[in-house]
């Protein structure tokens, strides 16, 4: 509270409205994580700790010790089941009491256990009704598993909610004044982007062309062994799939050769991926990273776009983090909607479909 009386906007008790969809595959983890120890992560307003238990398989349950509540995530895994760091209660991967010594445990409460899945190089989880949990759902990531491509990324717990970082990637205009010094520049905002749905796919498309590189793609297309002082065309493809995945295509090619379909030796190009996973209503865990198709075997490559992307990533926290005080501190506001904001606009579409399909069906579950 400050001095004059009036409420810190940090300890505000108003807070938005940031439901988010249960019945679906979120990215919890990345399996480096839980080598060493459980990871207690909370996702979705929800306590969890990740573990690896019988035969080496992932497994989520609540981060809760059912005697005397302290966090599992403070304990340790022994032959396959977690042990309670407090007085050594051990949990099986489904959230049953297994032992503890000196005591019997028969009596004691289940907690929850969460489906989970170790795919594509992370660890995904089904917050919502275990029943409905399908792995065929998990979205199939060509780059993840091909040796054809490379990837690097990282994690970023952000001070937002998590339509906000969607609303942020789905309209790339920020990118002339918020990384100014990195992939920034004023032709970015003077290219009309286009805005498609497919389904439950946004796409925001924008191309421009016959413009210079700005720092990163020139940085690109040396590594690609091109020139980078030469005019090139740019594109940007934008694509949201629920809950709150985007990836973007993005990339430059010397110009006149047709852009994103020119052919690979006179184009730098990859793909940008951004899971967002909310962890709490203000919240996120932001699992960054970008995938690409040329030069796979160098590590050291490899090492250098993560550094550099990493760097870009981390320039939009402050903005992230100062407009989500502002909306908290200011929740009647109402906001402007611009054509730039299309491809945001219809990823909430989708959203707000399935929280209300969600709804529905939890209703109908409860009157039967």
């Amino acid at each position: 509270m400050s001095s004059a009386g009036t409420r810190d906007p940090e300890e505000s008790t108003v807070t938005l409205q940031a439901p988010f969809p249960k019945n679906t595959w979120y990215v919890a983890c990345t399996p480096d994580e839980i080598e060493e120890k459980p990871l207690g992560r909370t996702i979705c307003n929800e306590p969890i700790v990740f573990f690896r238990g019988d035969e080496g398989r992932v497994a989520a349950v609540e981060d809760f010790c059912p005697h005397r509540g302290a966090p599992l995530s403070l304990g340790f895994v022994r032959d396959g089941k977690l042990v309670c760091g407090y007085h050594g209660l051990e949990m099986g991967c489904d959230g049953k009491c297994a032992s503890m010594p000196g005591q019997r445990v028969r009596g004691f409460p289940s907690i929850r256990a969460y489906p989970v899945e170790e795919r594509h190089g992370f660890v995904w989880l089904w917050p919502g009704d275990p029943e409905k949990a399908d792995p065929s759902l998990i979205p199939e990531l060509l780059w993840a598993n091909s040796p054809d491509w490379a990837y690097g990324g990282g994690l970023y717990h952000v001070r937002c909610e998590y339509r906000l970082m969607i609303d942020n990637l789905m309209d790339l205009t920020h990118e002339t004044y918020v990384h100014a010094s990195s992939i920034g520049q004023p032709e970015i905002e003077e290219a009309a982007p286009e805005t498609s749905v497919n389904g439950e796919e946004v796409i925001t498309s924008r191309h421009m062309e016959n413009i210079p590189a700005p720092p990163f793609w020139q940085a690109a297309l040396r590594g690609c062994g091109l020139a980078d002082d030469v005019p090139v065309d740019r594109w940007q493809i934008c694509r949201f799939t629920p809950p709150s995945h985007v990836h973007i295509d993005v990339g430059v090619a010397h110009a006149g050769h047709g852009g994103y379909d020119a052919p690979a030796e006179v184009k730098a190009s990859s793909i940008v991926v951004d899971f967002i996973t909310p962890e709490t209503d203000t919240s996120i865990w932001y699992f960054w990273g970008m995938a690409r198709n040329f030069k796979p075997e160098d590590s050291e490559l490899t090492a250098k776009i993560r550094e550099g992307q990493g760097k870009i990533f981390a320039e939009d926290l402050e903005m992230l983090e100062a407009q989500q005080r502002n909306l908290l501190r200011y929740p009647e506001r109402q906001l402007l909607k611009l054509n730039i904001d299309g491809g945001g606009v219809q990823a909430r579409r989708i959203i707000d479909r399935i929280l209300t399909e969600e709804r529905e069906d939890s209703q109908a579950g409860a009157t039967v």
